[in-house]
């Protein structure tokens, strides 16, 4: 993504001004023209959405509502059949055993029962499945129970309070629906109840259901445990359109159905194509009556309208590219003068000033603009010139002194050292060692070879100015040092730990008395050198010892008093923590009575540490 971002910026740069403008242009105009128009296409195709879902919903509606009633009839025509008590009593009778008795039956109790079955159009069959030894199959409405299968649905059937309905029913089922219904005889005693079978043709209950072969919606009826098995109109034109993806878009249609969220819209995709589904559950049928529709179908209409929207876009950028080369070639005549400036200004003609033909009192455009802006900048260049001269005479003369400077503090340094043998001449040693001792001060602190010295270099300076003071004010200021000999040889700026022994020096004894300081080193975690510089003094106040490390902490804007020498622990600090990270700085603990100790962190890493 950077480096695609980065190639972006570049061609950005390297386009021509004409081509910047043009999407500057399109930016500003016909891409919000464009983002708000398919806003308005968007919200129209929610629209869309909402009308077709709400008119199949209406419609799922419905055709649970016709589906049920026609239920109902199957339903009525079972009770009526059962009503027939004397037709019902016959079949679990003896029918081999009197001829005219038979033949008293079909005249009156079977044609009865046919007239029955007759009046209903939506029944193609009634059947009786009976257990029956002495049972006459000679009607295709009476069938011994070994006719039925399977033999033990009557479990199911009692499991179901009796009666249950198959959108596929066991015979003929491809094209049947069937009601079951057991049929209990009082005062009889059968190894299996009697089966009353109503059945109906799907093309006579589901013809006007079904029958709408456009439209929007395509209406299915599904086996509530079958995903394969459903019944629909194959001359629908959505059943062509779908072809032989109608089976997959059927089965991941009936993987989402839930009983629970049948008011809620399906949504699913098979292939490129989007589909939305509408259901209702039939709980007598264990099925149910779901209406598709396609996606692409139902936003047809605003689908073409983003066709006539990039039309009139394209048409709309092609006047507006128009428009900016017009202006850009009237713009370029302009800034060629700045140009053909700027290119003898290269050459090295600091005088070639553009002629932009203004008046005293006119200002002129962006372009003008930026012509008296380039001739002032001319001016400018060659005053800046001028003044660049005279500084590089100011750092020669600065130089010139910086060396007499370094001439006198030969001379000093001398100087020291003739008093140093004339104390020795006098037998004066005490002298002699303060003079040696103050020299090695002077010379590590006026001689800055580099900004970074060995740790061994800082620790001799610190031992000088220890003897210094020793002889100075009469102490017994004593100084130790514990580290491996592999640090002495450790880089670390120069001057960090002087002013901290200053400070132990001038604070934490009383005047004449004495303080011992130890210096140990150590590292932590491999990346911290850790310098403890502490003193058996005084110790710090604990609201100073507060105030001192808010401040190291940067919680506040309070500065620390500097030392006498000008260089204070919170300059030290901060000079550490510009240089080498806020990892690195002064910490200060302290007891008052007991001690000081200030630890200097610094990176352990000598590629790390630079000069300050």
């Amino acid at each position: 993504m950077k480096v695609l971002w980065t190639r972006m910026r570049k061609l950005y740069r390297n386009s021509r001004i004409s081509q910047k403008l043009f999407l500057a242009f399109s930016m500003m105009i016909a891409i919000p023209a464009i983002l708000v128009s398919f806003l308005f296409i968007r919200t129209q195709e929610t629209q869309l959405y909402k009308d077709a879902m709400a008119t199949g919903s209406s419609h799922v509606s419905r055709l649970n509502e016709q589906l049920r009633s026609r239920m109902n009839i199957l339903e009525n025509a079972s009770s009526t059949a059962l009503n027939q008590k004397a037709f019902v009593d016959f079949i679990h009778s003896n029918m081999r055993g009197d001829g005219l008795r038979l033949v008293k039956f079909r005249q009156n109790q079977f044609e009865q029962m046919h007239n029955i079955i007759q009046s209903y159009e939506m029944i193609s069959e009634l059947s009786f499945y009976v257990d029956n030894p002495n049972l006459y199959e000679i009607w295709p409405e009476i069938y011994d129970y070994d006719k039925f299968w399977p033999q033990d649905y009557w479990v199911t059937l009692r499991e179901e309070g009796g009666a249950a309905y198959r959108l596929f029913a066991f015979k003929d089922g491809d094209h049947t629906l069937s009601y079951y219904r057991l049929v209990r005889l009082q005062g009889q005693q059968h190894k299996l109840p009697t089966i009353m079978e109503i059945r109906a043709q799907h093309n006579v209950l589901f013809s006007d259901l079904l029958e709408e072969s456009g439209g929007d919606f395509f209406s299915v009826v599904m086996d509530g445990t079958s995903p394969s098995r459903y019944v629909y109109n194959p001359q629908h034109r959505f059943a062509g359109d779908a072809g032989e993806e109608l089976d997959e878009i059927l089965g991941s249609i009936h993987q989402r159905l839930d009983v629970l969220q049948q008011n809620s819209p399906i949504k699913v995709q098979v292939g490129d194509h989007t589909y939305y589904a509408l259901y209702r559950y039939i709980a007598p049928l264990n099925a149910y009556v779901v209406d598709i529709a396609s996606h692409q179908a139902l936003m047809k209409g605003p689908r073409s309208w983003y066709l006539l929207v990039v039309a009139i876009t394209l048409f709309v950028l092609l006047l507006m590219l128009l428009l900016v080369s017009h202006m850009t070639r009237r713009i370029f005549r302009r800034l060629e003068k700045v140009l053909a400036s700027m290119r003898k200004v290269r050459r090295g003609q600091l005088d070639a000033k553009i002629d932009t033909g203004l008046g005293e009192n006119e200002t002129g455009d962006e372009i003008d603009y930026v012509a008296v802006s380039y001739n002032n900048m001319l001016d400018e260049i060659q005053r800046l010139m001028t003044q660049v001269v005279d500084k590089q005479l100011i750092a020669k003369n600065a130089q010139l002194h910086s060396l007499h400077s370094q001439i006198n503090s030969h001379f000093l340094y001398n100087a020291l050292e003739s008093i140093r043998m004339l104390a020795e001449v006098q037998r004066q040693p005490a002298i002699a060692d303060a003079l040696v001792s103050l020299g090695s001060q002077l010379r590590y602190s006026m001689q800055w070879r580099s900004d970074t010295v060995a740790l061994s270099e800082e620790l001799a300076n610190i031992h000088s100015y220890i003897r210094f003071i020793n002889f100075m004010e009469g102490g017994s200021m004593v100084l130790t040092v514990d580290l491996p000999q592999e640090m002495l040889r450790y880089t670390i700026p120069k001057m960090c730990m002087q002013p901290i022994v200053e400070n132990a020096v001038h604070h934490a004894a009383p005047p004449g008395g004495s303080v011992s300081i130890q210096i140990t080193v150590s590292v932590e975690n491999d990346s911290l050198l850790l310098i403890r510089i502490r003193d058996d003094g005084a110790g710090v106040a604990p609201e100073m010892l507060a105030s001192l490390q808010a401040v190291l902490r940067g919680d506040t804007d309070t500065p620390i008093v500097t030392s006498k020498n000008g260089l204070g622990l919170e300059n030290v600090h901060k000079r550490l923590q510009l240089h080498y990270g806020k990892d690195c700085g002064l910490w200060i603990d302290s007891v008052q009575g007991a001690y000081t100790c200030v630890t200097i962190h610094l990176p352990w890493e000598n590629v790390n540490l630079g000069g300050w």
